[in-house]
């Protein structure tokens, strides 16, 4: 008995007879045969889809719904008419009618880390002013929520529901991260319930957004909008690498900048949101400046990476564990610091009583130091960057132009002291202060005035920046002359 294929061959060769039609004309409108190396039972390929990481972590994020009241100014709109105040001469603070409570309501986003407590992590702005907070999780339950503790400066809050069966994500870490790395956006946008949106990490480290906070952002491209705030941005795996956070927009819609918290930073505070109720920021006692590139040239660090020492703060843990003006840091714990924002997140993130062991360059050698992060109550000064001041570069042989003005003379036991400052001049403008004592220039330690104009010469033709090591009122601290 033929094969079925023969068989099917047979069938249709006399079919093709019947019409009329050349024996191998059905051969010829047949498909190609495939190729050795595809078999023809294999099914096609599925097409590529986030729908089951989609599906796997969208249970654990929630809408959450805010019901509140702010306290503004109530005044008189005619008030404000410059023409009527100078008619009438009405003073400048008349006009305030008393403060009146305005109701409101707003919507955001979150995501739940723990199932079992219920603890829920979002963004501080979205429950500011909150004295009603509602969650809303994936199957439409909704649940009252108490607020479990805030901080502003990091922008993360901890809300917590009693609720059974919850879902809880996964949380990765964000130091992996690289920009291209693909991620998706989880959240509730202009009140449309857990919307998706994908794209790629744009940067890492974004800061400068909020002048008092602790930043280092991720940016992506992966829409964010409002309503998204305080939602998941999650990796190809499932796992939690960002807390959604604001968009960089002039019409107040996405286009293609957004900033999430990266989600390392969100557990060290939420850690201490649920341990304490409030994070107990710790400092050491430092004042930084940013390493830029001229400064870089005049130390000969290899790139401008790091924070510079400007001073530190007598009796503090930075003094007590040997920090020292004019020292780099360039890293805690184990971590790179390229940047005083980034030494700042990685003390400031540390609890009081936590120790941070700081790796730094010290007259171009690598050092390593160990000081225990304290109460700020107990350092004497806050870690912000210096400033420097208007100067220019020296010719060969000759001091920097911005010791013009300066009365210098030789200590007897070394360093150079400033006797006075002439009003006006580069040396006034700069930073320095009479009676300071010069003991260090750009790394060179300095003994006599020689010394300074030697240095000098170096900063010239390394760009002009010179790095000043002074000692003042019995601390050390940094001038900075360009």
């Amino acid at each position: 008995m033929p094969r079925p294929s023969a068989l099917l061959a047979l069938l249709l060769t006399s079919f093709a007879g019947l019409l009329g039609l050349a024996p191998g004309a059905v051969a010829q409108n047949r498909p190609a045969e495939r190729p050795a190396d595809r078999p023809a039972d294999r099914e096609v390929a599925p097409m590529p889809s986030l729908a089951p990481m989609i599906k796997r972590v969208s249970p654990a994020v929630v809408s959450i719904g805010i019901r509140g009241a702010v306290r503004e100014q109530q005044r008189n709109p005619l008030l404000d008419d410059p023409f009527f105040r100078r008619f009438f001469n009405v003073p400048p603070d008349q006009g305030q009618q008393g403060a009146r409570e305005r109701p409101f309501q707003s919507a955001g986003s979150g995501v739940i880390v723990d199932a079992r407590r219920g603890y829920i992590i979002t963004n501080a702005h979205v429950v500011e002013n909150a004295r009603e907070i509602t969650v809303t999780l994936f199957d439409e339950r909704e649940f009252p929520a108490k607020l479990v503790g805030s901080d502003p400066r990091t922008d993360i809050a901890v809300v917590q529901i009693e609720a059974p069966g919850l879902t809880q994500i996964s949380l990765g870490d964000s130091d992996r991260l690289e920009p291209g790395d693909y991620v998706a956006a989880i959240g509730n946008p202009f009140g449309l319930q857990h919307s998706v949106s994908y794209g790629i990490v744009s940067a890492l480290g974004r800061s400068g957004m909020n002048p008092d906070g602790f930043e280092s952002l991720i940016q992506t491209d992966a829409s964010i909008n409002p309503g998204n705030s305080g939602g998941a941005l999650v990796n190809l795996r499932g796992e939690l690498v960002g807390i959604n956070n604001m968009i960089l927009s002039g019409s107040g819609g996405n286009i293609g900048i957004g900033f999430a918290i990266p989600v390392n930073m969100a557990r060290s505070v939420m850690d201490q949101l649920i341990r304490f109720g409030s994070v107990r920021r710790g400092q050491i006692g430092v004042t930084l400046a940013p390493v830029t590139a001229d400064i870089a040239q005049a130390l000969g660090l290899a790139a401008p990476n790091g924070a510079l020492v400007t001073q530190v703060a007598r009796e503090s843990a930075a003094a007590r564990a040997g920090l020292r003006a004019g020292d780099v840091v360039t890293g805690v714990n184990g971590k790179a610091v390229r940047s005083v924002a980034e030494f700042r997140n990685a003390i400031g993130l540390m609890r009081v009583g936590d120790r941070a062991e700081i790796a730094l360059l010290r007259e171009g050698k690598p050092v390593k130091v160990s000081a225990v992060v304290t109460d700020p109550a107990a350092n004497g000064i806050a870690a912000q960057p210096a400033q420097g001041g208007p100067a220019g570069a020296a010719a060969p042989g000759a001091l920097h132009r911005g010791l013009d003005g300066a009365q210098l003379e030789d200590q007897p036991d070394g360093g150079v002291v400033v006797r006075g400052i002439t009003a006006g001049t580069p040396a006034a403008g700069g930073g320095l202060r009479a009676g300071d004592v010069i003991i260090a220039a750009n790394g060179a330690r300095i003994a006599r005035r020689t010394d300074l104009v030697a240095a000098s010469s170096a900063a010239a033709a390394r760009g002009g920046t010179l790095v000043l090591q002074v000692r003042r009122n019995g601390e050390t601290t940094i001038v900075l002359l360009r």
